[in-house]
């Protein structure tokens, strides 16, 4: 793979001599103690000021800041005029503006399209204090308040929208973001690479509109530029050589014997039929000045087939080590998408991890409480990106496929600081992970072969030869965290990938016996193939295996604990039958289900790809490959989550009329083998699953410069739809990522 430049590496702005702000400055008066008279790039985000490692804002305002920039903060500022966006005067470079550590729209909205009543990423956990879609109504006014600054846009929702994407909430395809927000540029994936190289030459006085060579960026030109190649990639089929049909009754020696070249009758030659070349194999191409056009906006708006051969295109440009541009005609522009970004090496992660942060919210806050930082202000990131590729999961695309580490000194580094500084610290780290849990310091074998592979996962439908799966580092780290003075207990918060632990009996053993609060969480997701193989998650047989570990481990050190499997309801390929013999198997194993989760198709997402058009762009899209099953509508997706919630009665009712339509009369009783019982308990069964009551759904923003709440018809407001599930118990908590 390539190598880039570190960014620690660039000489720094002038503005160092200013040296480090205790908190980026959210107001003049802030900016007046640090004796700044203005900011270089003043960043907009959704989320509240917590300068944490944890918060995306946080980060890129701490490596700007060491690239001796003056970087201020606007945190969740009044949308409804412009003024708010002037509150720090106009930014010497450019903003850079991110709807926060979430997408907007499923910040708000539930996968049943109800108003979420909390916003974890809020003082106090108040909801209402973003807009929906905010990196557009942010762009929009910061253009308002300084016309001729440069806007650069980034983050989750930028990233994942950096091209024509399916937009559940509306129910349509709407075209890149970068459009509608009218920015100059846009970054994707954590985006410290892009960001301060493009920092460093807006500084040098170079016009952002010559900056279209960083990777990792997004933006409009008008055609294709001189010495570029362009491969055609609009079409759902390209034809290649036809082949003449067989004659059925020619004789064996026939069948051996070549067709002649002399002339035949009607002026073909050597074969009764024309053999027409359609298509020739391109020449070779120099990947760095090779462009794919992908089908332009107005083609996918309209062919839901086409939106899902799209996708599969972009997939497979998604490793940095081969990745070539994409392009996407919108109307008379070109949206132009230059390769995903290197990663980071282990020395920039640690340089990136142990800047200056105070590890608090934004004085400004006071006593208010902030959800998010209080559940993750004692966790430590140990990695980013992964490889598992599930469909349903947004992660590879905008971390990228390849692990990006820290040293395990830096690790231990952070610990210390937690212990030593931050308050309320009763010595447990509540979490050392990232994205997955066991993906520390596992990668190809080979440089070349991960340079070269174009699989969208590592680890289905088996794990890949190629893949190390040691997990001897990650059991170092661990075994030295937890011998740290003053640290009584490591747990381990983030999600166990245990198809992958269970090559490694000795990581579990580590996992089970000293970092595990009584629960550990994992995702299978489902238990029948047919959804499984949609999400490219591993069958339930890796699961009993990792279980008879975990039972074994715990069983040594005498503890009794349990394992909390997560599964997702109305997945894209998930019948009602599907559905059923889960919920057998909830019940069988002792499961019940406090609340659950539908799938909710995030943009870009391949599993949206799938419930948007019906197809599986896991495979080569046409119009004739098979359909995939999708239980789209809002009944049957409610129905789906009742039989996660099989012990509600609440919800029998409507499993009752499901199981009599399904002619399964034979799951209604009072039986260990049967589901739900035929009696009623006074004063259930009235409201259902998915049924809660209370606002109804509404756009807060509809692009115009005033504050006009849209309806439209929708289901009603209900709870933040974590899964979480309990060993023979009705009820209990958690928290998934």
């Amino acid at each position: 793979m390539q190598t880039a430049r570190d960014i620690f590496s660039y000489r720094q702005y002038w503005a160092k001599r200013f040296g480090t702000a205790p908190f980026l400055p959210m107001s003049r008066a802030e900016m007046d103690e640090l004796g700044w008279d203005s900011c270089d790039i003043i960043l907009v985000t959704g989320d509240a000021y917590v300068d944490l490692p944890s918060f995306g804002m946080a980060i890129i305002g701490r490596v700007l800041e060491a690239q001796g920039f003056r970087v201020g903060i606007i945190a969740q500022p009044d949308w409804k005029s412009a003024e708010p966006f002037k509150a720090l005067g106009r930014p010497n470079l450019f903003f850079g503006i991110s709807a926060g550590n979430m997408d907007s729209m499923v910040n708000r909205y539930t996968a049943d399209r109800r108003i979420r009543s909390d916003d974890a990423y809020t003082p106090g956990g108040a909801a209402g204090r973003r807009p929906d879609r905010s990196v557009i109504v942010y762009a929009q006014r910061a253009r308002e308040a300084y016309g001729d600054v440069p806007i650069i846009i980034g983050g989750i929702e930028a990233s994942l929208r950096r091209i024509a994407h399916y937009d559940y909430w509306s129910d349509k395809v709407r075209r890149s973001i970068l459009l509608d927000a009218k920015a100059d540029l846009l970054v994707y994936g954590n985006a410290e690479r892009q960001v301060v190289e493009i920092a460093h030459r807006l500084a040098a006085k170079e016009p952002i509109v010559n900056i279209t060579d960083v990777r990792g960026t997004a933006f409009v030109r008008p055609a294709l530029p001189e010495g570029w190649s362009e491969i055609d990639s609009t079409h759902l089929d390209t034809p290649g050589a036809l082949n003449p049909p067989v004659n059925p009754y020619a004789s064996e020696e026939e069948m051996r014997t070549p067709p002649l070249p002399g002339p035949l009758p009607g002026g073909e030659r050597g074969s009764p039929f024309n053999v027409v070349q359609l298509h020739k194999r391109p020449p070779k191409l120099d990947r760095e000045k090779t462009v794919i056009r992908l089908p332009d906006f107005e083609a996918v708006s309209k062919d839901s087939i086409l939106y899902a051969h799209a996708s599969r295109v972009m997939h497979l440009e998604t490793n940095p080590g081969n990745a070539r541009a994409l392009v996407q005609r919108h109307g008379d522009r070109d949206v132009w998408l230059n390769p995903p970004p290197l990663p980071l090496t282990t020395k920039e992660m640690d340089d990136v991890y142990e800047l200056p942060y105070q590890r608090l919210p934004h004085p400004a806050y006071g006593e208010d409480k902030i959800p998010a930082y209080e559940m993750i202000r004692f966790s430590i990131a140990i990695q980013r990106g992964c490889f598992g590729g599930c469909t349903f999961c947004s992660i590879t695309e905008h971390e990228g496929r390849i692990i990006q580490n820290r040293s395990e000194d830096s690790v231990i580094r952070e610990i210390e600081t937690i212990r030593d500084t931050v308050p309320g610290f009763t010595g447990v780290i509540s979490d050392l992970g990232g994205p997955t849990a066991n993906m520390y310091r596992i990668a190809c074998k080979s440089r070349e072969i991960e340079s070269a592979c174009r699989l969208p996962s590592c680890v289905y439908p088996d794990i890949c030869q190629n893949l190390n799966t040691d997990h001897s580092p990650l059991v170092r780290l661990y075994r030295r965290a937890r011998e740290l003075p003053g640290i009584k207990k490591v747990l381990i918060g983030s999600g166990v990938r245990y198809d992958l632990a269970i090559q490694s009996p000795a990581y579990v053993k580590e996992l089970v016996q000293h970092h595990v609060g009584g629960y550990l969480k994992i995702a299978p997701e489902h238990s029948r193939e047919g959804p499984l193989s949609k999400m490219m998650k591993p069958g339930m047989g890796a699961y009993y295996k990792f279980k008879e570990l975990f039972d074994k481990y715990s069983k040594e050190v005498g503890k009794e604990q349990y394992l909390i499997p997560y599964f997702i309801a109305a997945h894209p390929g998930t019948t009602d039958e599907d559905m059923l013999e889960l919920a057998l198997w909830l019940k069988q194993n002792g499961f019940r289900a406090d609340q659950v989760q539908a799938f909710l198709p995030s943009p870009m997402a391949t599993a949206t790809a799938m419930y948007h058009s019906g197809k599986n762009p896991l495979r080569k899209v046409t119009r004739a490959s098979d359909p995939v099953y999708i239980p789209k509508g809002l009944k049957q997706r409610r129905l789906h989550k009742a039989f996660l919630r099989y012990h509600d009665a609440n919800n029998w009712p409507m499993l009752r009329a499901a199981l009599r339509r399904m002619h399964r009369m034979d799951l209604i009783g009072s039986g260990k083998h049967q589901l739900i019982p035929t009696y009623q308990p006074a004063g259930t069964g009235l409201v259902h699953e998915g049924h809660r009551g209370g606002k109804r759904f509404a756009t807060q923003h509809t692009g115009l410069p005033r504050f006009t709440p849209k309806k439209s018809k929708s289901s009603r407001a209900g709870q933040r739809p974590h899964k979480t599930l309990h060993p023979g118990s009705p009820t209990g908590s958690g928290k998934r990522r």
